[in-house]
């Protein structure tokens, strides 16, 4: 079995903006561990959403990120990468996943974050993505915050 591990967070507060909040704490949590994270959204308009949410979701936080693709020099410098498309190999000790659809290769990641919202598609999909880490031999695990 994979070393990684897949944790889904599920939300109770029906606020869309609440999924990408809770998003960016988990990309600031695992920065402050030495992590080098990647965000992947679900758009690139999610995108500009979430790298603009890091500059604003704590007013006692500061989350050094970028949008990939980016500068080499730059993303080799930068903690969190965000992106609606592939991430550099470079970002793989976390990833926290807002796409639709899991990561091509999960086990490539030291961890993936799942952040689950309260609307029943999102819920559906990721129902999907739960089976689908499961069929790759990997072991979710469930939180509700």
């Amino acid at each position: 079995m994979p070393d990684t591990r897949v944790d889904f967070y599920v939300l109770g507060a029906a606020d869309p903006r609440a999924r990408l909040a809770y998003a960016c704490r988990v990309a600031e949590k695992a920065y402050e561990q030495g992590l080098r994270v990647a965000v992947r959204t679900a758009s690139p308009s999610e995108t500009a959403e979430v790298d603009e949410l890091m500059w604003t979701f704590s007013d006692r936080s500061f989350v050094p990120h970028a949008v990939w693709p980016a500068e080499p020099a730059v993303a080799e410098h930068t903690p969190v990468l965000i992106a609606s498309g592939p991430l550099p190999d470079s970002h793989r000790d976390v990833l926290v996943n807002l796409a639709a659809e899991c990561p091509a290769e999960p086990a490539r990641y030291g961890r993936i974050c799942e952040v689950v919202g309260t609307d029943e598609d999102t819920r559906r999909r990721a129902r999907q993505r739960w089976r689908s880490y499961r069929e790759a031999g990997l072991a979710p695990a469930n939180h509700d915050v």
